[in-house]
């Protein structure tokens, strides 16, 4: 069985440590060496949520996700990524902060659970449940190419106000990132109706047990996406 839970990233040292380890390696796979959203100073900020996603059987982390609400006190991820080529993301950012905003970033998953939807989909989906809870109304976030399409079904549409129509060439030469961000989390008008109903599913209940099926796997996830 696949266990997703939910923690703060301050009350958790030891499974941030797994997440970590498991980013890194997952990056040096694909060649990349260093990105913003790998940086571990959000081990110790308060404003930053963690869901990682666990065989329960053994214990072992095999993917995760991180949401970092924009505090006003340490910048997003994006801001230092996109801020390299276009300074104009401090400025985007400010603009929604007030009214509550976060990046959803450093989603992977393991090579071993390759196939079995646990990053662009199980987890993209958990993330966006628990936005409103952290009473946010907003949630960026930068994709790759093969995530784009993915991300757009689940209630994000491009953000055209930065770098190229939104896209700009990171973490490395030859990789392209889009900002992407969702401007009703509440509501997800732009989200596939599929998508909509496991997300508000979620929201209704955080401890929901789920089976999920794809053309490799047939497998029971147990969430624990419930704020202590």
């Amino acid at each position: 069985m696949l266990k997703l839970r939910l923690f703060r990233a301050i009350d958790d040292l030891g499974s941030c440590e797994k997440f970590a380890e498991g980013h890194a390696k997952v990056l040096l796979d694909y060649g990349v060496t260093k990105v913003t959203s790998s940086s571990t100073d959000w081990f110790y900020n308060p404003a930053v949520y963690v869901i990682i996603a666990e065989i329960e059987e053994t214990g072992e982390t095999v993917g995760g996700i991180r949401i970092h609400i924009a505090d006003g006190k340490t910048r997003l991820p994006m801001e230092d990524a996109v801020a390299l080529v276009d300074k104009n993301v401090y400025k985007l950012i400010d603009g929604y902060r007030e009214g509550g905003t976060a990046e959803l970033c450093g989603l992977w998953n393991s090579k071993t659970t390759a196939g079995w939807g646990i990053g662009s989909y199980i987890l993209m989906r958990a993330g966006i449940s628990i936005i409103p809870e952290l009473k946010l109304s907003t949630l960026f976030a930068l994709c790759a190419p093969h995530t784009l399409r993915i991300s757009v079904e689940k209630g994000f549409e491009i953000e055209k106000s930065i770098g190229n129509e939104g896209t700009f060439i990171y973490p490395k030469i030859d990789l392209i990132a889009t900002s992407i961000i969702v401007k009703d989390v509440v509501g997800l008008p732009l989200a596939l109706p599929n998508e909509q109903e496991i997300i508000f599913k979620l929201r209704e209940d955080p401890l929901l047990t789920r089976v999920e099926s794809n053309a490799k796997n047939t497998f029971e996830i147990n969430y624990n996406l419930k704020l202590s």
